[in-house]
């Protein structure tokens, strides 16, 4: 399946079904449809059908960059609490 790169929405889309046990770990498919659950998120990939969405979010705005900021903030918290610490 192709990852998808940016967050969006789904304006088309034939038999979708999206992996994102990157972001939830879940394993299971997620049947996705511009009537229902139209959300699609950068991460995770297509593994079966197609579809076409508009960019919502990109990089550092997307969710998996959201995430990626909130790991990489915590750990630059710890960094500065060693230096004042030692």
């Amino acid at each position: 399946g192709d990852l998808l790169p940016a967050d969006g929405i789904l304006i088309q889309g034939n038999d979708l079904k999206i992996d994102e046990s990157s972001l939830t770990g879940e394993s299971d498919h997620v049947r996705k449809a511009v009537d229902k659950d139209p959300m699609l998120l950068s991460g995770t990939h297509v593994m079966e059908g197609s579809g076409r969405m508009v960019v919502t979010a990109v990089g550092v705005n997307s969710q998996t960059g959201i995430i990626f900021t909130l790991l990489g903030a915590g750990g630059e918290e710890e960094e500065k609490k060693e230096k004042k610490g030692g």
